[in-house]
């Protein structure tokens, strides 16, 4: 029997953050000590009292069964009684939806919404599900460079009126991955804007808004501002606030018939967020949030580590506001493949290739500051030993 996949599949570009994972495994095979600083994945433990709540809840025959619909009436009333406190933005549970992380979310959205020709704007370089969902319903992708010279906010201004008004759903994602950039209330008021003018649905990617340095630069939500309820809806996940990749739960919250679009997407395609997650999930959310303050502390120490060494080994790097991603500018005369593959195959450190993430993404590659102080400096003197004076015509 001859097997073809769907040739929707045969479009996809390899899924990036696999392909590194199997880059570092075959170091790893080969007996190399590998720096992983590639993937986004904290290597800090979940924190207790959400393990703790997890395993009695885990315990309840009733958590047991499917977990149909929206999510429990209490996880959503958690995210909104959150979202009062950290962005004094009132919410119902009606505008949320638990999510089996945001990257499902993210995901199905495109199912709800977008009919083959639509567009959908995509930031570039961007998380690829943006791209990737749009691919699976037969969608135009039209990518918004991130450019440094913008602060790497997308040039609203620059996308053609043709364009624009094809447009059905547009993302973005502050504080953002891979640039670790963040974003005003000027921008955002800008954006609705034109979401209402070319009526674009807007889709907010949030997943890092609580890893941040400094107070003053405190990461706003795209729901605080006037009028974002009109035209969207934010997505939110757990797995970095409080280090729970693995437990897969999110949420996606803001416009009630948006989000209820999603709901019903997801009732056709799953069924609903283990109920016991959700409960561990409460306990993350309204529990004092000390743990997560503590945590930013240890990535503020990496990051400072990182970013002054790279500074004094004459790398272009800025130093991020937001995020546990640092967007470091390749050496001279070396693409970001070749700066990924030279840092792999001579210091055993794997590193993410901007390009990888999108073409604006060439000349840049992003390191996740995501193993502890001593491995980073580690890192910095294995990378002290390289000589980049090898020049590469760039691709």
């Amino acid at each position: 029997m001859e097997i073809v996949s769907n040739e929707k599949l045969k479009k996809l570009p390899p899924y990036l953050f696999i392909e590194i994972d199997k880059k570092k495994n075959e170091a790893k095979a080969r007996g190399a000590d590998i720096i992983s600083l590639g993937v986004g994945d904290p290597d800090l433990p979940t924190f207790e009292h959400i393990i703790a709540a997890m395993q009695k809840a885990v315990e309840k025959p009733s958590n047991h069964q499917y977990p149909f619909g929206a999510g429990l009436p209490s996880y959503r009333q958690a995210v909104c009684d959150w979202y009062k406190k950290r962005f004094n933005v009132n919410l119902n549970i009606e505008n949320v939806c638990a999510l089996i992380g945001s990257k499902e979310g993210i995901g199905h959205i495109h199912l709800g919404f977008i009919n083959p020709g639509d567009i959908v704007l995509i930031p570039d370089p961007g998380y690829p599900v943006y791209n990737t969902g749009t691919i699976f319903t037969d969608g135009i992708p039209y990518f918004m460079p991130l450019l440094e010279k913008n602060n790497f906010l997308p040039d609203l201004d620059a996308i053609p009126q043709d364009i624009a008004k094809k447009a059905k759903l547009i993302f973005v994602n502050y504080p953002n991955n891979p640039t670790a950039a963040t974003v005003t209330k000027e921008f955002y008021a800008k954006l609705i804007d034109f979401a209402l003018k070319n009526n674009i649905i807007v889709a907010a990617d949030s997943a890092y808004s609580e890893i941040y340095y400094d107070e003053s630069d405190k990461p706003i939500s795209f729901l605080e501002v006037d009028g974002a309820c009109e035209v969207g809806v934010e997505f939110h996940s757990l797995s970095k606030t409080y280090n729970m990749t693995g437990w897969r739960i999110g949420w996606v919250c803001g416009n009630e018939k948006i989000v209820k679009v999603i709901s019903t997407v997801k009732d056709n395609y799953d069924s609903g967020a283990f109920s016991a997650v959700q409960e561990a999930a409460i306990a993350a959310l309204n529990s004092p949030q000390d743990c997560a303050a503590k945590q930013r502390l240890i990535y503020k120490e990496r990051r400072d580590i990182l970013v002054n060494g790279l500074k004094k080994l004459g790398w272009d790097v800025n130093l991020p506001k937001a995020t546990f991603y640092v967007w470091a500018k390749t050496p001279n005369g070396y693409t970001s493949s070749q700066t990924v593959s030279k840092l792999l195959d001579e210091a055993a450190i794997v590193s993410t290739p901007g390009n990888g993430m999108g073409k604006s993404g060439e000349g840049y590659i992003r390191f996740a500051l995501t193993v502890s102080a001593d491995r980073t400096a580690e890192a910095l003197d294995r990378i002290s030993k390289i000589s980049w004076q090898k020049s590469f015509e760039r691709q």
